[in-house]
């Protein structure tokens, strides 16, 4: 999520206890892939539709947008897929 978060920034995030329904669009959340059990990922909400979200990186370097994993490659990611949303950060000195 460079710029927005940095290697070794830290992050208070609130766990969704339920699906949520209603996350703002340009929100900062964390999301686990069904198909990636595990692993974490923050990305921002730019779209939602019918339970759906777009997220994506704030990357915007062309070269490192070739490897993103994000919905320019996914597609729309279902809410459950959506577990966490970012409150706060303490940025890395």
């Amino acid at each position: 999520m460079e710029p927005t978060f940095n290697d070794g920034d830290v992050l208070l995030v609130k766990w969704f206890l339920e699906v949520e329904r209603e996350i703002p669009l340009g929100s900062n959340v964390v999301i686990e892939r069904d198909e990636m059990p595990g692993v974490f990922l923050i990305k921002r909400i730019q779209k939602s539709h019918s339970g759906l979200y777009w997220v994506e990186g704030d990357n915007r370097n062309p070269e490192t947008q070739k490897l993103m994993n994000d919905s320019r490659k996914w597609g729309y990611i279902s809410a459950h897929e959506v577990k966490a949303k970012v409150q706060f950060r303490i940025r890395k000195n």
